[in-house]
């Protein structure tokens, strides 16, 4: 069984039902259907698994019971029962008010999400797709998994820069420059649809996850939130795809609503990675949880958040767009305020079209470790490779494109770093002097050669008499062609 194929049928019946409108509508639907699979799966496994599990979803409301068979009910009993009865009950689960309680993750997920679909046969159609997915076999689970990620790709098209999905070789080399370990805490406050963490979650399988504790330690230090309702949705159901049982770490909320001010030393974090929206503007009022960099806008909230956050030694991993670098007022006091109290020991400038084709801004990935100041900051240019133009949805970035920065990264302590033509070191006096506009550009590349101004301007000059020998030329025929 190809999942590819499978979820592809899936989409085209989906294309069918008149209420499924768009890419987002469509996803969204899917993603609840294999939440409720994925999590019954899971469920019947933990049941085997584990003494005395019980499954957070009522007996009437489990996958198994309702879906699993292809003969069971259909059309207008169908939508009845997921309208009137299935949405109703998943949305109000009762909370045990226990740790790792499930019956949260499921509340959460449904607590905004909507059948958009408006005929049974359709949805019993779809139904039945799914249900030829076994995701306790891990080579299916494995192949669905990538699938997702491609389905998550797609998301480009019905977000707003880069909210839904961030590259995926910009999240593992993030990650990787980290270097998390089981038992670190992890926090994500605006983790989309997971990215970040699912790679941290690899990260640590491939590189120090060896025992059922050490795994269990990794998932139990694990924090994140998101604000929107669909990528927090698909944001849980990457988690299970991942293996995580418990991932009611993920809450639905919005980190900024939390006056700054409330995050106590009970809620430090050993790392963040994160890429917080940007271009964005927080609702009115919540600039007042931040009165001493009052703003609205969303990406100096979260940078100023970050910095609370971190423990002392923590690093932390941001992406962040050129704006922030140059830009003054709020922002000035915000780099400062970051520059005194972390070590923003390096910055990884990218070009425009990394998140192409939903954004083309300047982008760049700030790496910091809270508890000294700064004395200096490496940036280095990340170039797109030689005999491409531009990164695009058919020549995306990928981690390979890394290699040349992570050659040059030092190691763990970041020694022996020298200045190349992509890399070059400034010092803090220097950016104190410039007033901490951290906009600096490549000393090392060679300048464009524009051609001698005088010669610039006498071809500007006889391109303008040009046009102008045309104007009147096409005034002529006009009050010809009129006078006739």
């Amino acid at each position: 069984m190809i999942v590819r194929t499978t979820v592809k049928s899936i989409q085209d019946i989906m294309r069918q039902d008149v209420g499924v409108d768009g890419d987002a509508q469509r996803i969204s639907q899917l993603t609840w259907l294999f939440f409720l699979k994925i999590i019954d799966d899971q469920d019947q496994e933990l049941e085997l698994t584990k003494p005395g599990y019980r499954s957070p979803i009522p007996d009437r409301f489990q996958w198994r019971n309702w879906a699993a068979n292809p003969e069971g009910i259909t059309g207008q009993g169908l939508l009845d029962f997921v309208n009137d009865a299935l949405f109703p009950t998943l949305k109000g689960l009762p909370l045990t008010g226990l740790p790792g309680d499930r019956r949260r993750v499921v509340r959460d997920v449904f607590e905004d999400a909507y059948n958009y679909m408006k005929s049974g046969q359709l949805l019993r159609q779809v139904v039945n797709k799914i249900n030829l997915i076994d995701f306790n076999d891990l080579d299916e689970r494995r192949h669905f998994g990538e699938f997702y990620e491609q389905l998550l790709n797609d998301l480009q098209s019905a977000g707003n820069a880069g909210e839904f999905y961030t590259p995926r070789a910009v999240t593992a080399f993030m990650v990787d420059r980290i270097d998390p370990r089981p038992g670190e805490t992890l926090f994500d406050p605006a983790c989309g649809t997971g990215g970040f963490l699912t790679c941290a979650i690899k990260h640590m399988e491939g590189a120090y996850v060896r025992t059922p504790k050490q795994r269990e330690r990794m998932q139990g230090a694990l924090r994140a939130v998101e604000k929107k309702q669909l990528p927090h949705m698909l944001c849980v159901t990457n988690m299970l795809l991942h293996g995580i049982e418990d991932p009611s770490f993920v809450r639905h909320d919005n980190t900024l609503a939390r006056p700054l001010i409330a995050w106590g030393k009970a809620d430090r974090v050993d790392i963040v990675v994160t890429n917080p929206p940007f271009g964005g503007r927080e609702e009115d009022g919540i600039e007042n949880n931040f009165p001493t960099f009052r703003t609205k806008e969303t990406a100096d909230l979260f940078l100023a958040l970050i910095v609370r956050l971190l423990k002392d030694q923590g690093r932390a991993a941001v992406v962040l767009p050129d704006g922030t670098l140059f830009g003054e007022g709020i922002k000035t006091r915000l780099k400062e305020h970051l520059m005194k109290e972390c070590d923003l020991h390096t910055i990884v400038r990218l070009p425009n079209s990394v998140f192409k084709p939903y954004a083309s801004i300047g982008t760049n990935l700030l790496f910091f470790e809270k508890g000294r100041p700064t004395k200096e900051t490496w940036f280095y240019e990340h170039r797109v490779p030689a005999g491409q133009k531009a990164y695009s949805m058919t020549k995306p970035i990928r981690l390979e494109h890394f290699q040349g920065c992570i050659d040059w990264w030092g190691g763990t302590a970041r020694e022996g770093r020298v200045e190349t033509e992509q890399a070059w070191r400034v010092p803090i006096e220097e950016v104190k002097a410039r007033g901490y506009n951290l906009d600096f550009k490549n000393p090392h590349a060679a300048a464009d050669d524009h051609g001698d101004p005088e010669a610039l301007l006498a071809s500007l000059a006889r391109a303008e008499a040009e046009a102008a020998g045309y104007r009147g030329q096409l005034k002529a025929i006009l009050a010809e062609a009129l006078a006739r």
